[in-house]
């Protein structure tokens, strides 16, 4: 074999090893990513969990005064595991503050409110985790630390019921006249309504339905005068529907016990 041959074998060779140097550096350099990957995975993870645990251990406190309203017919049917008196439950709760903390958050004299709608032809508890929305309104009075702990409020007061959640930050606002509660939930959401009479006087109270929460142990009953809402692609305008009014006095253990209770129960039945 002359030099010339060798030269060019010489040449190939070099050539081969500089490729196989190069695959090597890449793969080397590829593996390094991966594994960084994984770790800045893990300790995502580790933080996440760290961060829930943290949240599950906040003792809050909430004393207040809950307004409800609904498309339904009173009595709100949903509250029994039954069906909506119309196709679907156009419903509101406004949660008005008036002694409260989260952690050492003070809430005093905020509020937080939700609006949601369950599918046609369906119980509001059968379709659970379905609902056509969820949008939750939280006071815009809040600073950045109140509207976060009102956030994490909502999820127990109003479980998320939808595949997904929007919040809004908006002036609430409630006047009382008389017996008529006017409640209204930015440039959103209006709620007014007044308690009914009951057979043997005062207002007819409702204590431990099937469905019942820390907050809906016992409510009186009432009726609307006006339930509208235009957010969520909806036009609400309805007239002596269901209404309903409690005050409460609630906290994290009365809410741990019971979302307890209830995840065992939707398990039960397959939820």
């Amino acid at each position: 074999m002359d030099e010339g041959s060798n030269n060019q074998y010489s040449h190939a060779g070099g050539n081969q090893n500089r490729k196989k140097s190069i695959i090597m550096k890449r793969s080397i350099r590829n593996e390094s990513l991966i594994v960084q990957s994984i770790i800045l995975g893990i300790a995502g993870l580790v933080a996440t969990c760290t961060a829930a645990e943290t949240a599950a251990k906040v003792r809050w406190k909430v004393t207040g005064e809950l307004e409800e309203a609904c498309s339904c017919r009173a009595a709100c049917p949903c509250w029994f595991k039954s069906l909506p008196s119309r196709m679907t439950c156009d419903g509101a709760q406004i949660i008005f503050i008036t002694k409260g903390h989260y952690g050492k958050t003070s809430l005093d004299g905020l509020a937080v409110g939700q609006f949601v709608q369950s599918p046609e032809h369906k119980s509001m508890f059968e379709s659970f985790g379905n609902w056509n929305f969820d949008y939750v309104y939280i006071d815009d009075k809040a600073n950045e630390e109140q509207r976060a702990a009102l956030k994490a409020l909502s999820g127990h007061f109003f479980p998320p019921a939808a595949k997904s959640r929007e919040f809004r930050f908006v002036p609430i606002s409630r006047k009382i006249e008389g017996t008529e509660h006017a409640c209204t939930i930015g440039e959103y959401g209006f709620v007014s309504g007044h308690l009914i009479e009951g057979g043997l006087g005062g207002p007819p109270k409702v204590v431990n339905p099937p469905l019942a929460d820390p907050t809906h142990k016992q409510f009186l009953q009432g009726q609307t005068t006006r339930l509208t809402y235009r957010d969520a692609g909806q036009d609400w305008k309805y007239e002596n529907s269901n209404y309903m009014y409690n005050k409460f006095d609630v906290d994290n253990k009365g809410y741990e016990k019971h979302e307890a209770a209830m995840a065992k129960m939707m398990k039960a039945q397959g939820m």
